[in-house]
């Protein structure tokens, strides 16, 4: 099975959470692509859902599939955002923002009675680090906002190389929200937690890809079937 088909198979499996009514909230990335794609042919078939989008390219997806959609201003209490992640820990602490969507993805996960991440079970990890922690940043002063970033890294007892994220043609990428993203090739977080404090604390900062008390399970697949974590029903 290719990692694209145990992606879809957690999506199918996270589709059986939703209820007829529900409020969702819709992740972005890869994994999330396929609930969304699932999730339109269900309503085609007649489910009755309201949904809030965490990206412009997840809010496209849905309006092409006729996915009824809504903002967290006109509903601004959801019943459960099913979305992906870059890594997860045992603990579901996670990391997010490969997409470049971890702002409005913590928003609507803040705003959600359950958040459940769907990935391949590649992404769990004992300890988080691996992949690169990207970091939300406004444009303005970007190279002061860099240094104290990297000093508040070093305060939470992590190290390594901060990388402006560019696209592929070399011009910074720039988020849904008008920011550039700051990726942490930290290669491992010892405290996650007290590094999501430190980043809180830098002006400049607008957003981190550390989400932590936020996923209430996990649906992970592998070559040996799905793996579950935490709190799914």
């Amino acid at each position: 099975m290719t990692a694209d088909e145990l992606k879809k198979q957690a999506a199918a499996r996270a589709l059986e959470l939703v209820r007829p009514g529900m409020k969702l909230g819709l992740g972005t990335g890869s994994t999330a692509k396929h609930f969304v794609d699932l999730l339109g042919a269900r309503v085609v078939a007649g489910l009755d859902v309201i949904c809030v989008a965490t990206s412009e390219a997840t809010q496209a997806q849905a309006l092409s599939l006729n996915i009824p959609m809504s903002t967290l201003d006109d509903t601004p209490e959801l019943d459960l955002t099913i979305d992906g992640a870059d890594e997860t820990d045992p603990q579901l602490r996670l990391i997010k923002g490969g997409g470049a969507a971890l702002l409005r993805e913590k928003i609507v996960a803040a705003a959600s009675a359950r958040m459940i991440v769907i990935a391949d079970d590649g992404k769990l990890v004992e300890r988080l680090g691996r992949f690169p922690l990207p970091i939300e940043v406004v444009p303005f002063g970007l190279e002061a906002t860099r240094r104290a970033v990297a000093e508040a890294v070093g305060a939470a007892g992590a190290a390594g190389e901060l990388i402006l994220r560019r696209d592929a043609a070399g011009a910074p990428v720039v988020t849904d929200g008008g920011h550039l993203l700051l990726d942490a090739h930290l290669g491992a977080i010892a405290r996650p937690e007290l590094l999501a404090q430190a980043l809180n604390a830098v002006p400049g900062v607008v957003e981190h890809g550390l989400f932590i008390g936020l996923a209430s399970g996990a649906i992970l697949a592998g070559p040996g079937g799905l793996k579950l974590l935490g709190a799914i029903e």
